[in-house]
């Protein structure tokens, strides 16, 4: 992955102008609100709403094999600007914590209102996991049975 940074521009605080990406193979994560795995929210506020959609853009990443240093691309909607405002450290330290120091285009767009509600932030993302990555993750997801059984079809392994 490399980070797209045009000559004579001042450096982005928190996201990348622009990803290039090496084919892989690439993800695309729906948009995940603030809510747990059964789908309710435990909080009405910004921050553990931001924190717990993190989390699930995380796990969903997890499901491909991805991880959020793959992260290409991220959209953020909010529906509550002044409170996002307000909590931006706090935000920030959570995006360490979750996704590191990995800072991918990004887009924050404020919005009257979210479907689910009470959601106040809700987060997209593209990733793409490197060929690599995705070669290696198959060969550990092989159990040890297929191999056995593919060796005895071919006896030359």
């Amino acid at each position: 992955m490399e980070v797209l940074m045009p000559k004579g521009w001042a450096p982005p605080i928190g996201y990348a102008n622009g990803i290039a990406a090496k084919p892989g193979r690439i993800v695309f994560v729906a948009g995940q609100v603030g809510w747990d795995e059964q789908q309710k929210f435990q909080s009405e506020d910004i921050v553990p709403q931001f924190e717990q959609a993190l989390k699930n853009v995380v796990a969903v990443l997890a499901e491909a094999g991805a991880r959020p240093e793959h992260i290409c691309r991220m959209t953020a909607y909010c529906c509550d600007k002044p409170a996002y405002l307000a909590a931006r450290r706090q935000l920030g330290r959570l995006w360490l914590q979750y996704i590191g120091r990995h800072f991918p285009a990004m887009s924050m767009i404020f919005v009257s209102d979210l479907l689910d509600n009470p959601g106040k932030i809700e987060l997209e993302a593209t990733a793409v996991v490197p060929a690599t990555a995705v070669k290696r993750a198959a060969r550990k997801s092989r159990t040890p049975r297929s191999r056995t059984s593919a060796t005895r079809r071919n006896p030359r392994r």
